[in-house]
Formats: C-alpha cells, sequence, structure tokens
C-alpha cells in the first residue's frame, strides 16, 4: 500500500487508509444500518492488492478495493456502554455525494467487470434491491442453478419474491459484493448454515428488522448532520482480540485510538472527553447534541479504570459499534 495517493484525496485522509490497510489487525466494514460487510485478514494471511491499481487486499476468504475521492470525511468516536465501550472511525460522504443506484427490486445487472479479481470478471452480478441509500448490496455468480433462481425474482422485491429467496440463495452460497461510492467489500467465504457460527473473516450481515427502521448508521454513533457513513475502519480494541475475546487492557492500543480520536473526532466531544478526564465536567444541554457529549463523557468513565490499571481488563462489543 506504499507510494500510492488516491486521486483527488487530502493527504491526511489517504495516510490514513493506507495505515489502515497496512495494519491487519484493523477490520473494515462498508454498508447501511442493518446491511454490512466486514473484511478483516490474519497477519500471516496471503494478500495481494487488486489489479487495476485501487486501494485494498484480496485474499482468499475476501476482497476490499477502495476508490475514494476528496469528499471522504473520516468521523472517529467512541461508544461507551456498561461495562465497556466500543470504537471506530466512520467513512463519511456528503448527502449529496453518497447515494447509490437505490434499486427497489431485484435486478441483473452485468458481469462484474470491477471485482477485485480478475477471476471473477466474468461472474453475473444482481442487485438484491433492498434500495439503501448509501450501499448496493449484490450478489455474484456464475452457478447456472443460482443464475435461474435470480433471474427469476428480478423486478421483485427480495422478501415480495417469496420467503425462500433469500434462504436459497444463502444455502448457494455466492459471493457477496457490497458496493459504495468509495469502494467495495467482497465475501467469498461460505454462508454459515444453521447451527454454524459466524467466521472470523470477512463476512457479510443482513437483518430486515433493523433496515425497516430506515438509518443509515446506529442512534448512538455521532455522525454530524450533512454526513452519511457508507462505511467504517475498525482499529485493534484495548480489551478485545481480533476474533472478539477479552485480553488485558493494551495501553498501546488505547493511546493509538487516542491519537485518531484527536484528529478525526468531532472536536465538542473530544473536548468534553477530555474535560472529564481532567475532572472539569461541565453539564450537557438537552437534546441529542447533549445526548452524545454524556455520552463522551461516559467514554473517560469507563475507560478510567483500565488506565489506573484496576480495570477488569475485558470490553464487551455491542452490535450497534
Amino acid at each position: 500500500m506504499d507510494g500510492q495517493a488516491f486521486r483527488g484525496c487530502d493527504g491526511a485522509v489517504a495516510d490514513l487508509l493506507r495505515q489502515a490497510l497496512n495494519d491487519p489487525g484493523t477490520s473494515w466494514s462498508l454498508g447501511s444500518f442493518g446491511a454490512l460487510a466486514t473484511f478483516r485478514r490474519d497477519g500471516d494471511e496471503l494478500a495481494v492488492p487488486p489489479a487495476d491499481g485501487r486501494w485494498g487486499w484480496v485474499t482468499e476468504r475476501g476482497a476490499i478495493a477502495l476508490r475514494p475521492d476528496g469528499a471522504l470525511r473520516p468521523v472517529a468516536y467512541e461508544t461507551a456502554f456498561s461495562g465497556g465501550w466500543n470504537h471506530a472511525v466512520a467513512l463519511c460522504l456528503p448527502e449529496g455525494a453518497c447515494a447509490m443506484a437505490g434499486r427497489g427490486v431485484v435486478t441483473e445487472l452485468s458481469p462484474d467487470a470491477q471485482a477485485a479479481r480478475t477471476g471473477d470478471r466474468a461472474a453475473i452480478l444482481f442487485d438484491l434491491g433492498l434500495g439503501l441509500r448509501a450501499v448496493d448490496v449484490c450478489v455474484r455468480s456464475a452457478d447456472p442453478d443460482l443464475l435461474a433462481i435470480l433471474r427469476a425474482a428480478c423486478g421483485q422485491t427480495p422478501f415480495a419474491a417469496g420467503p425462500s429467496l433469500l434462504t436459497r440463495i444463502a444455502a448457494a452460497s455466492p459471493h457477496r459484493v457490497f458496493v459504495t461510492r468509495i469502494g467495495r467489500i467482497e465475501v467469498f467465504a461460505p454462508i454459515p448454515g444453521p447451527g454454524e457460527s459466524t467466521p472470523a473473516g470477512p463476512r457479510t450481515h443482513l437483518l430486515p428488522e433493523i433496515l425497516r427502521a430506515g438509518r443509515t448508521h446506529a442512534a448512538t454513533a455521532p455522525i454530524p448532520p450533512g454526513l452519511v457513513p457508507c462505511g467504517a475502519l475498525h482499529p485493534p480494541h484495548p480489551c478485545k482480540d481480533a476474533l472478539g475475546r477479552a485480553m488485558p487492557f493494551s495501553r498501546e492500543r488505547h493511546e493509538a485510538f487516542q491519537r485518531l480520536l484527536d484528529a478525526w473526532g468531532d472536536p465538542a466531544l473530544v473536548a468534553a472527553k477530555r474535560a472529564a478526564e481532567a475532572g472539569d465536567e461541565p453539564p450537557p444541554g438537552p437534546g441529542p447534541r447533549g445526548r452524545y457529549l454524556r455520552a463522551a463523557r461516559r467514554a473517560a468513565e469507563v475507560q478510567a479504570p483500565h488506565l489506573r490499571g484496576d480495570g477488569s481488563g475485558a470490553a464487551s462489543l455491542s452490535r450497534d459499534a
């Protein structure tokens, strides 16, 4: 990932993305609230860049291929809850620049000329028709049986096409392709069957009950007005390993994210957190802004025992990170 720059992308943003891509401990997500694709790789896993100059990695389990422009704005934040906290850097675009096709029915597109691997470019891409604002959720296949199923569903919503459509897609386990204005994640790993655990590497999730809320992000994420997150990068957590298991608190990881928070966080929220750390805690105002200010102070509170050396060393991760 060295020696390249995104066309039109701010140098500091390009540095952030390059450093995150070079760190196998950082995972990535692209999508919307309720429909996300996640990419991560192991430090010893064979990974090569996409062949066409996009930034990213291709492994046997999945791929990430990025091509953002100067409109990309990172927003670092923390969300605290009882017993722990989450952190992330949301990758946002202005509302007027984030929109994808927004198709509301299953649609056959074309051979996937933008596939991260050249060998996948003859396979056919289908938009599942979820009608999401910032991501097109697609599957890709060259399997004749699955192609027939998908073509029969074209023109219908994925749910109106019958309760068995998504089940049949899952059973066939095609490549899942989540496409945004800043890039794409492709997942090649099989979809877990009933009773099987979700893999730790590249994966996708689709939660219709959350999608019905029509939100682009969780209410706990303090995304500034006018911006829409297309995805996020997730640096290593101070209290969790790559598999999500509890580990002793890592001050190095904590301090690394605090530098990202200072550089890319909402200045008012960062100031509220730093004030709480210093013992100066002015009361936040009412409304959503006050909620985020209180959350910033709460993050300082739950982290304080770990920084003093008397924390439990285990912080759980919530679903709305």
